[in-house]
């Protein structure tokens, strides 16, 4: 049975970021979530940076770090995930119990590629949250996302007091979608964890390369760039560090991940070929 969330309505830069002059105000229109320039700059860059402190309490989601599992396929990583679609209200609808899956050709991690894997999904209090839903439905407008596609949120992340590799391996990749955004929720106490966009996978076609900080997030056309996360580890080696994102995809190229939507949300709107 579907849960539905209706009462809260669930390139290139050097270091340090200096973001583009936008082309209209940054203050989003009537009706708008997000910046006019971050619309434009999605539909004729591929990708946008900006940040979501105005729209979101980032200390609100702090606490829901504290109750993140271990990823189960994964080594020193926290995970959860849920998946959802918009009604024909625009209201975000909790899909249940459905997993989520990467072929080899999008995912060359060794454990996790071709594999069907099911995480805890995300906490009920936390997809109530009236800032979750307004996020959630924001960032389906940006991309024009239509009742019935299939949205996957994920909170996941690293800590500890030793040098991790983020992506376990995956390297510089797409995640087999369309449309992709990674908003990173905190940043204490790292060295590292620095965000790369190319046009290539060797990543020679560089984008843009930096640090995002707290609330800020990078929009991606997912089937037209590759992205990829440099190792983290403690800039005070004697403390712990930890750095968590939310990821949020949608209009899968995956036919694997296609095919495992299809079996569990038989009624979903698909990318499929």
């Amino acid at each position: 049975m579907e849960t539905t969330v209706l009462n809260n309505p669930a390139r290139g830069v050097s270091q340090p970021y200096i973001a583009p002059q936008p082309v209209h105000s940054t203050i989003p229109c009537p009706g708008r979530y997000w910046e006019d320039r971050v619309y434009e700059e999605v539909y004729t860059g591929n990708w946008s940076r900006t940040d979501v402190h105005n729209r979101i309490d980032l200390q609100g989601w702090l606490p829901y770090l504290q109750q993140l599992p271990r990823d189960p396929y994964v080594d020193s990583r926290w995970k959860r995930m849920s998946w959802f679609y918009l009604n024909r209200a625009g209201e975000p609808v909790v899909v249940p119990d459905c997993p989520m899956a990467q072929a080899g050709a999008f995912n060359d991690a060794d454990t996790m590629a071709d594999k069907v894997r099911h995480y805890a999904p995300l906490e009920d209090a936390f997809i109530q949250r009236t800032d979750v839903s307004e996020f959630i439905k924001g960032w389906a407008g940006l991309w024009d996302i239509q009742p019935g596609e299939p949205i996957l949120m994920q909170i996941n992340g690293v800590r500890g007091n030793a040098l991790t590799d983020p992506l376990q391996g995956q390297g510089i990749h797409k995640d087999g979608s369309q449309f992709l955004s990674v908003l990173v929720i905190n940043r204490e106490n790292v060295s590292g964890g620095t965000s790369l966009l190319s046009y290539d996978k060797q990543g020679e076609q560089e984008i843009i390369s930096g640090d995002l900080a707290p609330g800020e997030i990078l929009h991606i056309r997912d089937d037209q760039i590759y992205h990829s996360v440099s190792g983290v580890k403690p800039l005070d080696a004697d403390q712990p560090y930890e750095r968590f994102i939310i990821i949020i995809n949608c209009r899968f190229n995956d036919q694997f991940q296609n095919r495992i939507l299809r079996e569990h949300f038989p009624g979903a709107v698909l990318n499929e070929r």
